[in-house]
């Protein structure tokens, strides 16, 4: 399976489902392939737990959801060890974050040492309990939602907890056509009920090893890094976009340009990327909020400011 296959497949997939997202799936698979982890940002009720049930089912995963709270400990993430008085020696018992697509409802209810705990996970692939380490599955998904309304009784995620989330995405409301059929689709049945696998994880293994591959020109680079670092220099900006941000938008464009099949990346790869890879890793000063400016704005400006290389 090449990679236009296996967007089509999954897209067309979880279109059975979700109605009129594929953008928001499109950059779903993006995360996949260069093995990243995605942050929802949106109100309730916009499907966005279904739209992960529906990406696992489509990529035969297995799918777990931790619906985060206040009272939420790092052991109801990880899991624990326990002594098992059968076998006279302690066992581990795997939380829920051992699941290769793991929803993370609502996470920024959790407190602090609770968001944690989802640190080492999301960058190792790895977690350890009792200073003993433990393997996650591969492939391995993180989708975090958040709704931004309702701030009552929430943490905000830190600044190193952001930034392992390769993208930051809204799902919207859906147009009046998508939700009159959403209505039709829904009357009788629930299609999630009967989704089926379109691809193997063998299949996506393949593909996350081969999208390194894609060619990225020396120029291109150059461009990339620029954009990266005028989110640093930008007057606006506090705190601008990592390295691991750089990377992230690196491998992120390599991607994006395999599904829309290309071997090559081209500087509207990274432009149409960039807001969603580079937002929410910027932090901008107090004044500029007080401005009425958004880090959506700043990325926007510096997106529009970098001269874009010219093939000769």
């Amino acid at each position: 399976m090449n990679f236009s296959q296996f967007s089509q497949a999954v897209q067309s997939n979880v279109g059975r489902v979700i109605i009129g997202k594929r953008a928001v799936v499109e950059m779903l698979l993006v995360a996949l392939l260069c093995d990243g982890h995605v942050l929802l940002e949106d109100v309730p009720g916009l499907g966005k737990t279904t739209l992960a049930k529906a990406l696992a089912r489509s990529i035969d995963c297995s799918f777990d959801r931790i619906q985060f709270t206040p009272d939420l400990l790092p052991s109801d993430v990880t899991g624990i060890s326990f002594y098992n008085q059968k076998s006279q020696e302690f066992e581990f018992r795997p939380g829920p974050l051992f699941a290769q697509v793991v929803l993370a409802d609502e996470i920024n209810r959790a407190t602090p040492r609770t968001q944690s705990a989802l640190l080492e996970a999301m960058q190792e692939r790895q977690t350890t309990v009792d200073r003993e380490t433990h393997a996650l599955p591969r492939p391995f998904l993180v989708i975090a939602t958040q709704n931004p309304i309702e701030l009552e009784g929430t943490f905000p995620l830190p600044e190193a907890q952001l930034d392992r989330f390769v993208m930051q995405l809204k799902v919207g409301y859906p147009d009046e056509a998508e939700e009159a059929e959403m209505l039709l689709r829904y009357e009788r049945d629930e299609p999630l009920v009967a989704l089926q696998p379109v691809a193997h994880i063998d299949d996506l293994l393949a593909l996350q090893t081969q999208v390194r591959a894609i060619h990225v020109s020396d120029d291109l680079r150059a461009y990339l890094l620029r954009v990266v670092r005028s989110t640093r220099e930008h007057p606006s900006v506090e705190l601008g976009v990592s390295p691991r941000g750089t990377l992230a938008l690196y491998r992120a464009c390599q991607a994006f340009a395999a599904l829309r099949g290309r071997e090559y990346v081209i500087p509207s790869d990274v432009q149409h990327l960039a807001p969603a890879l580079l937002t929410h890793r910027i932090h901008i000063s107090p004044q500029t909020r007080l401005r009425g400016r958004t880090p959506q704005q700043v990325v926007a400006e510096v997106v529009g400011s970098v001269a874009v290389p010219v093939a000769e």
